[in-house]
């Protein structure tokens, strides 16, 4: 059976990085696929154990010249995926670059402050080179390990954005050092020569946005961490009558809880007694405080509000609700959008590209008659102005804002794809018992028909004979005859048909409980009743045929009821220009019934549970983009033929549910929602490759000299490494320009 591994890679400078170890990942045997994420710095890799192991995959990427800092199960504690680390290398980042900036600023201050009009500082030419060629040399040792990165890189054949910066800040500072030697040693140098201060301004401006960028990622992922930080830290048990407080990784399901008002619910749950009302908002994305009371569900991370609840845990650790909510947000970010392969493509062989253009492009300038310096200015500000960063952020930075948004509203999309596939759906197809129905429904008539049977012996039969059922329309039968007080006998032979109804033998008598198609099929006529069954029909009630050994004895009518904001919801999906289906087990009449209140386009009825994903097929043979929105449960199948399976109110099962995007709230309106947010991240996702991609293909050429015979501007490497710097934290900062959102949609 395959193995999933989430691995923290250290020492990813770029998005060549990302996908060098990918590339290399993918050809180990036995690995079936790797998605290397560079915004969040890990690498989700599925493996076959009996071909290779976790140990030779981190031999892998170790061999490339990174590190795995620390290995994540799949399905352990997310205690740890909180970073403390992470602030230490911001705080790292952060030291190089003032320490950059102190050494670089007297340098950058000579060559630039006079250009300015700022003063000169007293001390001529000569010297200056001198005490610029001594601040390089403070600086480059600041920033050694952008150098060593660089150099490792080269020397293992695996070329990253730090091979070009080292490559380009090396030549100008060995050329310029040879040049200040010889100036010491009495050679006439012209000033043109030196490049001391480009190799200072460029790595100042790399440190500045490395700097940046990291503040920036970090923030990408802040959804993750306020899941995490939701999680209580400690439980009230109740041990032998008393009340002990113990750790939350102590708590076993089983065990009784006590929270009193104001407290976080630590665990997932059953309510043994009390009565409250519980804050769920940051779980479901719901305002307002759920009621609790004895045999209701609780879920960890809720903050209770009015009343001592006692519950009895029944999911703890990775099995919360919670675990299993931040498990799904991870992989989501982990995944990669259909979108991002060809920026993956362009950045494995974006730096050799980048390196062999810098060559040619200076050797074309030499060939041209034009002098060493101009060609070493050109080589350098290509090898600079480069940023295969800004590929490889614009995709992952997006859907990590976009995951961590929709879970905030209660709304997870459990995988890049899901948010692509969004915005290209033709035809919305609903379930309707339990999604635009309540699936509670209601006994509204009990109609006698032989004059044998009262209605009161009709629903007691009938009661009798689902008592041992589950299904919803068997539930409502037994309820309604526990309301009239109705003592129900045993049933016998009991056999569910499905999508039909139910055999059973109460009293020794042969009883059947369902459609008119169960009763043809056993040989009972049910023609001379069709106009009272139509009448009922007309009416969306689902009627039930009861037959008591070979004759019909009665009707019984039951109706659902709509669910909050059905309607509201198919009218948004209306208005986005798309077609609204239903599909459901129950006759025509019935569902037309339903499809006229909820004014949809067209009826898919009397389809078997097992049909469902047959009835999806169909439509995608007729060259449809189909979504699936179902209760997740017997909507299974379907749910995963269809291009977006949305699986609604799915309890604490979060992670069982087949479909791509969970609502953790039962309110239609988060379709809507879900599809919003989904074409909002692929916006930013779209914006974001743009620029990133419009950054390159100008600042190459730009930098190559292009525009010098035309206008005489040739790129400065100093104005390319602000450049270069700016691009990718310009392309993660649109990403989260996302938080906007809430304030602009929902």
């Amino acid at each position: 059976m395959e193995e999933k591994k989430i691995l923290k890679i250290k020492g990813m400078d770029c998005a060549s990085c990302s996908a060098l170890i990918e590339h290399a990942l993918k050809k180990e045997k036995g690995v079936s696929s790797a998605n290397v994420n560079y915004a969040s710095e890990k690498a989700h890799v599925n493996f076959d154990p009996e071909k290779t192991s976790a140990e030779k995959i981190e031999k892998v990427i170790n061999g490339l010249g990174y590190s795995v800092e620390k290995e994540e199960e799949m399905g352990h504690g997310h205690e740890h995926h909180h970073r403390p680390e992470s602030k230490s290398e911001i705080k790292s980042l952060r030291n190089r670059f003032f320490l950059s900036l102190f050494f670089g600023l007297p340098a950058i201050y000579m060559v630039m402050g006079p250009m300015v009009g700022l003063p000169r500082l007293p001390i001529d030419e000569k010297n200056g080179i001198f005490l610029q060629a001594f601040l390089a040399t403070l600086v480059i040792a600041a920033c050694f390990n952008i150098w060593e990165s660089g150099l490792k890189k080269v020397l293992k054949f695996g070329p990253n954005m730090d091979t070009l910066i080292f490559v380009g800040t090396a030549t100008a500072y060995v050329y310029s050092m040879a040049n200040a030697i010889l100036l010491f040693f009495g050679r006439e140098i012209p000033m043109e020569n030196f490049y001391f201060e480009s190799a200072i301004f460029i790595l100042v401006f790399i440190s500045l946005g490395k700097y940046l960028e990291a503040i920036t990622k970090g923030k990408t992922s802040q959804a993750i961490k306020k899941l995490i930080g939701l999680q209580a830290k400690t439980a009230v048990v109740i041990k032998n009558g008393e009340e002990t407080e113990i750790p939350i990784s102590d708590v076993k399901a089983g065990d009784i809880i006590i929270v009193k008002p104001g407290e976080k619910i630590p665990v997932d749950g059953i309510v043994i007694d009390g009565y409250s009302g519980v804050d769920e908002k940051a779980i479901t994305g719901e305002s307002i405080p759920a009621e609790k009371k004895k045999g209701d569900s609780v879920i960890g991370a809720t903050i209770n509000k009015t009343g001592v609840l006692k519950f009895q845990a029944t999911k703890v650790g990775k099995d919360t609700m919670l675990a299993q909510i931040i498990k799904i947000v991870e992989d989501a970010m982990g995944s990669k959008a259909p979108i991002q392969f060809l920026a993956d493509k362009v950045s494995f062989y974006f730096v050799p590209i980048v390196l062999v253009l810098a060559v040619l492009s200076a050797a074309v300038w030499l060939l041209l008659g034009y002098s060493f310096v101009f060609a070493l200015t050109v080589f350098v500000a290509i090898l600079i102005i480069a940023c295969p960063c800004a590929l490889g952020l614009a995709t992952p930075t997006a859907v990590m804002m976009g995951t961590g948004l929709a879970a905030e509203r209660g709304i997870l999309i459990k995988s890049s794809k899901a948010l692509e596939t969004a915005k290209d759906i033709d035809i919305f197809v609903f379930d309707k018992t339990g999604t635009l129905t309540r699936g509670e429904p209601v006994v509204t008539d009990i109609v006698p028909l032989d004059g044998q049977f009262s209605q009161s012996e009709i629903l007691r039969i009938a009661g009798s004979a689902e008592k041992n059922s589950e299904h919803p329309l068997a539930q409502a039968i037994v309820n309604k005859a526990k309301e009239g007080k109705i003592s129900l006998a045993n049933a016998e032979k009991f056999s569910a048909v499905p999508g039909k109804g139910v055999k059973a033998v109460v009293e020794k008598k042969q009883i059947l409980l369902g459609t008119r198609n169960l009763l043809a099929e056993n040989g009972i006529g049910a023609k001379s009743f069709e106009n009272r069954l139509f009448a009922l029909e007309d009416n969306g009630k689902t009627a039930i045929l009861l037959a008591v050994g070979k004759k019909v004895a009665g009707i019984l009518a039951l109706q659902d009821v709509l669910k909050d904001h059905s309607y509201e919801a198919l009218e948004k999906i209306h208005k986005m220009g798309k077609e609204v289906y239903m599909l459901t087990g129950d006759n025509k009449r019935v569902g037309e019934a339903i499809a006229k209140q909820l004014n949809v386009d067209k009826v898919l009825a009397e389809v078997l549970p097992h049909e469902k994903s047959d009835e999806i097929k169909k439509l995608q043979h007729k060259g449809k983009k189909v979504a699936m929105i179902g209760d997740g449960i017997n909507d299974a199948p379907a749910l995963a033929q269809a291009d977006l399976g949305i699986a609604l109110g799915s309890g604490t099962d979060v992670a069982m549910e087949t479909g791509e995007i969970v609502l953790i709230r039962d309110d239609l309106r988060d379709v809507i929602s879900a599809i919003d947010l989904s074409r909002y991240t692929l916006t930013k996702i779209k914006q974001g490759l743009f620029w990133a991609f419009f950054y390159n293909v100008v600042g190459i050429p730009v930098a190559a000299g292009v525009l010098y015979p035309f206008f005489g501007i040739l790129l400065n490497p100093a104005i390319a490494a602000a450049a270069m710097a700016f691009s990718s934290v310009s392309v993660v900062l649109n990403a989260l320009s996302m938080k906007t959102y809430s304030k602009k949609k929902i």
